[in-house]
C-alpha cells in the first residue's frame, strides 16, 4: 500500500490570508513554510531510501537482519530453507515474530529443531509461505471480494483463511488457531514479509 504525506495546510493558510488582505506573506511564515517543506521532503527521501535498502536483500537476509524474527531464522536454517527462501519466488511470508514461538511448548519447539524432525519443520514453516507477492492491500481486497473472508493456498499443500479484526488481517489455520499480522509490507527483493504474533499449524 501506499502512503505519501505531504501536508501544505500552513503554506495555503498563508496564501488565504494574504488574498484576503491584499498584503505579501509575511517572509518569516514563508521561511517556516519552506523549512516544513524542506523537512517533508527529506523525510520521504529517507523512507525511499529505506524501502530500495530493504528492496535489495532477499527474504532470507532481510529477515536476519531483524532481531524481531531471529527464532525463524534459526527454523529456516535448521529445516534447510534458506536456498529455497533466498531464491526467485516471489514469496509471501507470513513470519511468526519471537513471540510468536515463544507462545509453543519448550518442548515443542527444541524437537523441531532436532535433525530428525527436519522435514516437519520444513512442512510448518513451508505453511507459512504463499507462493507470489501478495501484498497486504491484496490480501484485504480478496477478503472484501469473499464477503469477509479469503483462502489463500500455501507452498506446503494447505490453506489459511484469512479475515479482519478490525483494520488487522488475522490467519486462520488448518486447527482453527488464529494469527494477527502486527507489521505488513516488509518488501524484499524477491517478495514479501509479513510479520506475524502466533505460529499457524497445519
Amino acid at each position: 500500500m501506499k502512503k505519501s504525506t505531504l501536508t501544505w495546510a500552513i503554506g495555503l493558510s498563508a496564501l488565504a490570508l494574504s488574498a484576503c488582505s491584499g498584503s505579501e506573506p509575511a517572509p518569516a511564515e514563508t521561511e517556516v513554510v519552506k523549512d516544513d517543506a524542506m523537512a517533508s521532503d527529506n523525510m520521504a527521501s529517507d523512507n525511499m531510501a529505506a524501502t530500495e535498502a530493504t528492496m535489495n536483500k532477499n527474504i532470507v537476509a532481510l529477515a536476519q537482519g531483524d532481531p524481531q524474527v531471529s527464532t525463524l531464522v534459526s527454523a529456516i536454517t535448521a529445516a534447510g530453507l534458506g536456498e529455497t527462501l533466498s531464491g526467485t519466488g516471489p514469496f509471501t511470508v507470513f513470519a511468526p515474530s519471537n513471540d510468536a514461538f515463544a507462545k509453543l511448548d519448550k518442548a515443542t519447539l527444541d524437537g523441531l529443531m532436532m535433525p530428525a524432525s527436519k522435514d516437519k519443520l520444513a512442512a510448518l514453516l513451508k505453511y507459512h509461505v504463499v507462493a507470489g507477492n501478495v501484498k497486504s492491500g491484496d490480501l484485504a481486497k480478496l477478503i472484501t471480494d469473499g464477503k469477509g473472508s479469503a483462502t489463500v493456498k500455501t507452498v506446503n499443500g494447505g490453506s489459511l483463511k484469512a479475515g479482519m479484526n478490525g483494520d488487522k488481517i488475522v490467519l486462520t489455520d488448518a486447527k482453527g488457531g488464529k494469527s494477527t499480522v502486527t507489521a505488513a509490507d516488509m518488501v524484499a527483493s524477491n517478495g514479501t514479509i509479513h510479520l506475524v504474533d502466533t505460529v499457524v499449524m497445519p
